[in-house]
């Protein structure tokens, strides 16, 4: 059984992001978000088939090890999860956004998917914010909340940066691991 069919099962899990600042833990809502959360752990575990945008093939490989924190901003958010590092990366594919659950930006640090500004543009690309941002309500799907590492998430948020927001010296995700019990 894999991690995608624990999504389907309605289990909670963990994705853990062992990144070059720390370790940020975070709690996945699988009943709130299944398309968006089952998406994110296959392509964590590889269980999932994505396009690699460097070579056009189709491939399966845990696709965040090794990508940058390629836009940080402080007082609002951390971003990620494009190969390219550019923020026009993906997988190949979309997933639709997912607001049924209701959950707001009511909170900081809930992880949530990026988007072209469209509905259902979803890709890999995600954040975690640093703040509130409310105006995103329903316009982002929330899929999970940091519950250890939060301090490693505004550390991230506080680097040197250029004009671009992205960061001066690249921030890695090391490994992205996925588990059915808290680390």
């Amino acid at each position: 059984m894999g991690m995608m069919d624990e999504v389907q099962a309605g289990k909670d899990l963990y994705a853990t992001f062992d990144t070059t600042q720390g370790t940020i833990v975070v709690r996945l809502f699988s009943k709130d978000a299944p398309k968006t959360v089952s998406s994110f752990v296959g392509l964590a575990t590889g269980e999932l088939e994505f396009t690699d945008p460097s070579t056009g093939q189709k491939t399966k490989r845990p696709y965040y090890d090794g990508i940058i924190f390629h836009r940080v901003i402080p007082g609002f958010m951390i971003q990620g999860g494009d190969p390219t590092g550019s923020g026009r990366g993906g997988p190949g594919f979309n997933v639709p956004d997912e607001y049924q659950s209701g959950r707001t930006f009511d909170k900081v640090g809930l992880l949530a998917t990026a988007n072209i500004g469209r509905p259902n543009t979803n890709g890999s690309q995600f954040f975690i914010t640093t703040s509130k941002p409310t105006y995103l309500n329903n316009k982002h799907t929330i899929f999970g909340e940091v519950v250890t590492g939060y301090d490693v998430v505004e550390k991230i948020a506080g680097v040197a940066r250029d004009a671009s927001d992205r960061p001066r010296q690249d921030v890695r995700i090391n490994k992205l691991t996925i588990s059915t019990t808290q680390p």
